[in-house]
């Protein structure tokens, strides 16, 4: 039986959800074949250390985006990158005795931490196994690609990104796979309509615009409520799911507007594990471009209103989507009721933006991910 163990650290929910995703695709297709464990690479080493740093990491995005910018690029070389480092030599020795009692064949990594770390015991031929990492953004950064000569597989979200890689950091090419970032097997299920109308006592005969707030960041409070007001302006024509998310002061923002408007086309949620049976319905997604919220909207066909990206990571995923065409970035300085009306008053332009969903959606990236990696050899 082969072993295969799965390394994430949870600085944002997307390395967790991609992790997650390919652990349940393989303990539900090869279970017969393969034994999986999932790890929090950061957190096996101190539960402190953990618990800080992604402290630090969500009040940074959230209270001090630009600085949270400065550090993102900063990370890509110079003091930063040193510091990473030896961080990643202390863990990798205690990561160590978890890889000498696990054995595993194969490392499958969704972090850039878990890839240097593996990478570097590699290096030192304390392990022998195979490693393969999964970008989990639209766009690649140095740090994923320390140690590359000893990492077997690269699983990236799009042809752009993977010619890059094999470009511009001298991957080969044969190692790279533009499969998209790994989904939930729910969004390859059959989904019943009827049954999330009833649900959420949502009118089929209306279109549906689903608006995520920006969960636990709640990143651009104000504006954000005033993105939702200029929507609210279009009841007329459209129905709207505004999540809150864990946020507080989100959710009480949106629970006033519903209360002004006395609108029963304006549904507020904190929190739901309905998001694709609610993208199945929508015309239209508003959101953070987060790496596994915008996959999971470009594999749904679901044209996206980006607001609020996080400096970094996030702003490259905007600019990636809108060049696609099937994303309008609503950037700050944006006069948001034109922006907005423009988009809603033009159904062409959403079709095409749904059009193009359909160019860059990795729908079937978690099974592919897995074909590739238990079935190549």
């Amino acid at each position: 039986m082969k072993k295969v163990l799965i390394l994430y650290a949870k600085y944002g929910g997307g390395h967790l959800s991609a992790a997650t995703a390919i652990q349940t695709y393989l303990e539900e297709n090869y279970y017969y074949t393969v034994e999986v464990k999932c790890v929090d690479c950061v957190e096996y080493y101190n539960q402190f250390l953990s618990d800080m740093t992604t402290n630090a990491y969500k009040n940074l995005a959230k209270n001090a985006p630009n600085l949270w910018k400065k550090i993102y690029y900063g990370s890509k070389k110079g003091l930063l990158a040193k510091i990473s480092g030896k961080a990643n030599s202390m863990m990798a020795k205690k990561l160590l005795s978890l890889l000498t009692d696990f054995s595993p064949d194969m490392v499958v990594s969704t972090h850039p931490f878990s890839s240097q770390i593996i990478s570097l015991l590699k290096e030192q031929k304390k392990i022998n196994c195979d490693l393969a990492t999964v970008l989990t953004d639209f766009a690649p950064h140095d740090q994923w690609l320390v140690g590359k000569e000893y990492c077997d597989y690269y699983f990236v979200s799009n042809n752009k990104m993977r010619q890059d890689l094999i470009d511009n950091y001298g991957v080969p090419s044969e190692k790279v796979f533009a499969t998209g970032v790994p989904l939930s097997s729910k969004f390859s299920e059959k989904i019943d309509d009827e049954k999330t109308y009833s649900n959420y006592q949502l009118n089929p005969d209306k279109k549906t615009i689903l608006f995520f707030g920006g969960g636990e960041f709640g990143l651009g409070k104000k504006r954000t409520v005033l993105i939702l007001k200029s929507l609210a302006k279009h009841l007329d024509e459209y129905q709207i799911v505004a999540v809150s998310g864990r946020n507080k002061k989100m959710n009480n923002e949106f629970l006033n507007l519903y209360e002004k408007l006395q609108n029963e086309d304006l549904h507020v949620l904190k929190y739901t594990k309905d998001v694709p049976s609610l993208m199945h319905i929508s015309s239209l997604v508003v959101t953070k471009p987060g790496g596994l919220t915008s996959s999971e909207s470009l594999a749904s066909n679901l044209p996206i209103l980006i607001i609020n990206p996080i400096p970094g990571q996030e702003e490259e995923n905007a600019e990636f989507l809108e060049a696609s065409g099937s994303a309008v970035w609503l950037k700050k300085d944006d006069n948001i009721d034109d922006v907005i009306n423009n988009l809603l008053n033009d159904p062409q332009k959403l079709e095409q933006m749904k059009i193009n969903t359909t160019q860059i959606a990795k729908p079937n990236s978690t099974m592919d991910i897995c074909e590739i990696l238990l079935e190549s050899k």
